[in-house]
């Protein structure tokens, strides 16, 4: 069984909406902060968003227009995209790691990762 399954990408264009799920097992989602990254090619890596312990928290960038949440009967986290960009076309990652709070945004910092699911926002 995957620990993290991305899915709900899509093509998109700018102002649309968008809602990913990240599917985790249960010991990870049990044991782990989850969060959620985006990569575009030939970039790092970069935090988007998460939840733990009943707080938010965002990249600036994204702030007013996407929302985390998660379902814990159905072990999945949700990353919900409003009013989408040209900037925000990237491969979104689930990520499942035990960050202290200074680490929650770096990619080092966790441990499992899905296999990723496109968004691509065109103008």
């Amino acid at each position: 069984q995957e620990r993290l399954v991305e899915s709900g990408g899509g093509f998109m264009q700018t102002g649309d909406s968008l809602r990913l799920s990240c599917a985790a097992s249960t010991d990870t989602f049990s044991s782990y902060t989850i969060a959620w990254f985006r990569q575009v090619p030939g970039q790092e890596r970069e935090f988007v968003a998460t939840i733990r312990q009943g707080r938010t928290y965002y990249l600036d960038s994204v702030k007013g227009r996407f929302s985390v949440s998660k379902d814990n009967a159905k072990k999945t986290v949700f990353l919900q995209m409003n009013n989408l960009t040209p900037e925000d076309t990237a491969a979104y990652y689930c990520g499942a790691g035990r960050p202290i709070l200074s680490s929650l945004r770096n990619p080092p910092s966790y441990y499992y990762w899905g296999q990723g699911t496109q968004v691509t926002v065109s103008s």
